[in-house]
């Protein structure tokens, strides 16, 4: 098969891929020159393996060029701005980027008559506001948005199912609760923590991590399992469908922390950064992932701690 992914140099991109090498796939992938220059450090160890596009996915020629062709069999569509905290400080960007780009996927797919399998990745964050009689979160849950990215996210997700039932594109949907791993970025929690921690043990900060809510639950999945279960997405659930991808199980940031502070080589103090406080938070995300587990017959292998291990040992090699 021919596997195009949208955003390959980033965090799940670029797993994804090494994932689908592994088993033999022909993959392509797109990504963006920035005017500081590209980024590709993350897929460095398998960029001669696969065939890149410099693509700006809000530009339908651009999104044209590539799957005219590519012509893929399967769309994994995986680029977007995926950082909360960043959505409040420009949420017109975040809506445009995420929404226009999977327009273009979409229609330029109808324009040349192909019919691939498209994948679009949501986020557990579409839940938003989630009451605690309504845990853990079915597929039917109520959608509360607390931030523009998860309006963002919603949008995209509400577009799928529409063209879908419009068109009969074979557009599957997905709804991934955190998932973390080497090469996560570090203005994301785990990241953040242990990115701290490994500069204080080689002495090029003061041993003092920085955080913001540590009260708030998330559900956490090692990145090897969620880039699997895409893999078992497209081949095994029905169309125009949301399905969450989730552990099960939910810890507060608070037990991040303190995990990782405990693995830590020097003695660490935590204090508080009111930077880091988002004007609304969602305070409890618990999944539940029978519908999709019965769907394809995942199930997430890699535990809370060994995934903690896997990206602290990550900023370790890499500060």
């Amino acid at each position: 098969m021919k596997i195009l992914i949208t955003g390959i140099n980033g965090f799940v991109g670029s797993h994804l891929a090494e994932y689908y090498l592994a088993k033999g796939g022909e993959i392509f992938g797109t990504y963006r020159t920035h005017h500081t220059g590209t980024e590709l450090k993350n897929i460095e160890q398998i960029k001669n393996k696969i065939k890149l596009f410099d693509c700006d996915l809000r530009d339908r020629n651009s999104v044209f060029r590539v799957i005219n062709e590519v012509k893929p069999d399967v769309i994994h569509h995986l680029a977007a701005q995926s950082f909360v905290k960043a959505s409040w400080d420009n949420p017109e960007h975040t809506i445009f980027n995420n929404v226009a780009a999977q327009l273009n996927i979409f229609d330029v797919c109808r324009s040349l008559g192909i019919d691939p399998v498209i994948h679009i990745a949501g986020s557990s964050e579409e839940y938003g506001l989630v009451y605690e009689n309504e845990l853990p979160i079915k597929e039917t849950n109520p959608l509360r948005p607390l931030s523009p990215y998860a309006v963002s996210k919603i949008t995209q997700d509400m577009l799928g199912q529409q063209y879908y039932y419009s068109y009969g594109q074979k557009i599957v949907i997905t709804r991934g609760f955190n998932h973390e791993g080497p090469r996560r970025g570090r203005q994301f929690v785990t990241s953040a923590f242990a990115s701290q921690i490994a500069e204080a043990e080689k002495g090029l900060r003061e041993p003092i991590l920085k955080h913001g809510n540590l009260d708030a639950c998330r559900d956490f999945t090692d990145i090897t399992d969620m880039v699997r279960a895409y893999a078992l997405a497209v081949k095994h659930c029905k169309c125009g469908e949301p399905y969450n991808i989730c552990q099960g199980k939910t810890y507060k940031i608070k037990e991040v922390l303190d995990y990782l502070v405990s693995r830590a080589k020097v003695k660490i103090t935590a204090e508080p950064d009111p930077s880091k406080i988002r004007p609304s938070d969602v305070m409890v995300l618990l999944g539940d992932h029978t519908k999709f587990s019965e769907a394809t017959g995942w199930r997430p292998e890699i535990g809370f701690e060994e995934m903690l291990d896997k990206i602290l040992n990550y900023w370790r090699e890499n500060i």
